[in-house]
């Protein structure tokens, strides 16, 4: 099931594409085929929720796309895109799948009415240490003696269908794109495949990718949609530049301030000062004050009184 790089047409990436593919029932077929193949059991899309990363916005969607949709058992799957590089990830992972849990538990219902939550994210940047591409994150309640770990009663596990405690609370899913060496052994590696790459060779036969490649060509798109997907993929391409370039910059002038300065408040002043000066180039380009504060640890307030 092997693949060589660089086989295949290039479709649209999902970051774009995703929302497309939400617009109508009869389109999740591309989507139902990840989460199943990302789970390893069938899953169905019932539906797309309301919610603040579902609404359009314009900046969010050149830095990131998320998107929360409900399957056949109720339970709300999150699905994010985050095409750069953001320090606070793993809390941002946090908020979204706190956030579901209180939007959607009504005032006055049982606790036992919140259903549980999966938190898909598909990156493309360095998000943390580690050799695999592929990684599941979820609560375990084990004993401090015993080493056990601790299941529900009798009744619980029948009235909620869990086995242990910690299959109530989230499940985690992290898609380290880059990671990916572009060789594909399973149905997921082909997903992932895709996601780096765009293509979709000819013997990939996991379940969702023929909704890509029969709904998702960019020849296909109308023009005005077409050039504004191309204005996507130059944004993301600026983004990444900018951001690359300014790291590489503060390395430099780092160490050139520290040897020049030789005291820690020269280092310090020295590093405001190329931010106030980073900060103020990048607000000209229309990049978002968030975006901005992550690359020169200014505040949003601070940014604003450039």
């Amino acid at each position: 099931m092997g693949a060589a790089k660089n086989e295949g047409q290039n479709y649209i990436r999902f970051d774009w594409a995703i929302k497309r593919l939400l617009r109508n029932k009869a389109d999740f077929g591309a989507v139902n085929g990840l989460l199943s193949c990302l789970f390893e059991k069938q899953i169905f899309i019932k539906t797309v929720l309301e919610s603040e990363g579902n609404q359009e916005d314009e900046n969010d969607k050149f830095n990131r796309v998320d998107v929360l949709v409900e399957d056949e058992n109720g339970e709300k799957i999150i699905i994010e895109i985050q095409n750069n590089y953001q320090v606070d990830y793993y809390h941002r992972m946090l908020y979204g799948v706190s956030k579901v849990v209180c939007d959607y538990l009504k005032k006055g219902d049982r606790y036992d009415k919140i259903k549980k939550i999966y938190s898909i994210s598909i990156v493309y940047f360095e998000l943390g240490h580690g050799s695999d591409y592929v990684y599941f994150g979820n609560t375990e309640f084990r004993g401090k003696h015993t080493k056990d770990i601790l299941e529900l009663s009798p009744t619980q596990k029948i009235r909620y269908n869990r086995e242990k405690v910690g299959d109530i609370f989230p499940d985690y899913c992290v898609l380290r794109v880059e990671n990916f060496d572009e060789i594909a052994k399973t149905p997921l590696d082909e997903w992932i495949y895709y996601l780096k790459t765009t293509k979709i060779p000819d013997n990939f036969t996991a379940q969702g990718l023929d909704e890509i490649r029969t709904k998702q060509k960019i020849e296909d798109l109308p023009e005005e949609e077409r050039k504004a997907y191309y204005r996507h993929l130059d944004q993301v391409s600026y983004e990444e530049g900018v951001i690359e370039h300014n790291r590489s910059e503060a390395k430099r002038e780092g160490r050139a301030e520290g040897r020049a300065e030789g005291r820690a408040e020269g280092r310090a002043e020295g590093r405001v000062e190329r931010d106030i000066e980073i900060a103020k180039k990048l607000k000209t380009r229309g990049m978002p004050f968030d975006q901005i504060g992550e690359i020169t640890n200014l505040t949003i307030e601070e940014i604003e009184e450039l």
